[in-house]
């Protein structure tokens, strides 16, 4: 399993390609110039907005691979093509939670043999710090933590991609849990408002993925997302969109008690995210702890020109 040789293109296989994050990822990869297979699962029967995505993945150069979680050799057959392995199977409770599938992916890589690097679906809290965290949401970072063990007990070159808040659901509604748009009258604020949250574009956490793919640098590493102008306090993020519309907003402080108050009365999709809202807004468990240069992605890739949350919800205008 030795490195990607520098000038040569490295072929990457994404795995979850239609998804929220996956979609972005493709389209980064093929920008960057990599060689980008996309997994196509027989399962996708007559979903047709995914088959249409797959056909315009195709269009911009992707190539399209047949294989099934269900058929494990067909697994092998698609992952011998390429050098890097990416996942991007959803990890969040209201959407579909398919973190363990990965599981199968594991096999095939390791049965494979070829594979120089692989990144298990990632992207958001780093689940080696999250041992903490509240039930039923902490069940995403126990599982990502099975797929980490797994990797790492078959020998597979890694890396993980984790810590920032995805912007469309954090940045363009202000943080508010029941909304994706940001609100014209009033806002809840956690806590004080004032523990310090990272913020990131989807497609920027794309484009460093992109970067990350055949980088000696990230071999075997964790890359945090944290680029420095985006790392803000939940107070921050609400004044930089009362200076966008000129219109301050009625705050109202939510205590970590209040905020749980009603929690046995939620599905469990809404009892994940109070937990994952508590552990980012009330913790503060993406900024609790130091990030060196060389392993925060704005540090490793400057080229990459973050989208800054201002300019971010300057689309809500």
């Amino acid at each position: 399993m030795g490195e990607i040789k520098s000038g040569e293109k490295t072929r990457v296989l994404v795995v979850g390609a239609t998804g929220y994050l996956g979609k972005r990822f493709v389209r980064a990869f093929l920008a960057e110039g990599h060689v980008t297979y996309v997994l196509q699962r027989p399962e996708i029967g007559l979903d047709i907005e995914k088959v249409q995505l797959l056909l315009s993945f195709k269009k911009l150069g992707a190539r399209l691979v047949e294989a099934s979680f269900s058929d494990h050799q067909s697994l092998v057959s698609a992952v011998k093509l390429v050098d890097v392995v990416v996942s991007t199977m959803s990890g969040v409770h209201f959407r579909s939670h398919n973190i363990l599938v990965q599981l199968k992916l594991v096999e095939a890589i390791k049965e494979a043999g070829n594979v120089k690097r692989f990144l298990p679906s990632e992207f958001g809290m780093d689940p080696s710090r999250m041992g903490h965290a509240l039930p039923p949401g902490r069940e995403t970072f126990d599982q990502k933590m099975e797929v980490r063990q797994a990797i790492e007990a078959a020998g597979i070159p890694y890396t993980y991609v984790v810590g920032a808040c995805f912007a469309a659901y954090f940045t363009g509604n202000l943080s508010q849990m029941e909304t994706l748009l940001p609100s014209k009258k009033e806002v809840n604020i956690y806590g004080d408002g004032n523990v310090k949250v990272v913020f990131a574009d989807e497609d920027d956490i794309a484009n460093y993925t992109s970067k990350t793919l055949n980088d000696p640098r990230t071999l075997n590493k964790t890359v945090y997302v944290r680029p420095p102008n985006n790392v803000l306090t939940h107070i921050e993020l609400v004044q930089i969109w009362e200076n966008l519309t000129g219109n301050e907003l009625e705050k109202t402080n939510i205590t970590a008690k209040d905020f749980f108050s009603n929690i046995e009365h939620m599905e469990i999709p809404q009892q994940a995210g109070i937990g994952h809202f508590y552990h980012i807004f009330y913790e503060g468990c993406l900024t609790d702890h130091e990030v060196g240069k060389d392993e925060e992605a704005s540090s490793l890739y400057p080229d990459v020109k973050y989208k800054r949350m201002d300019d971010y919800l300057r689309m809500f205008l």
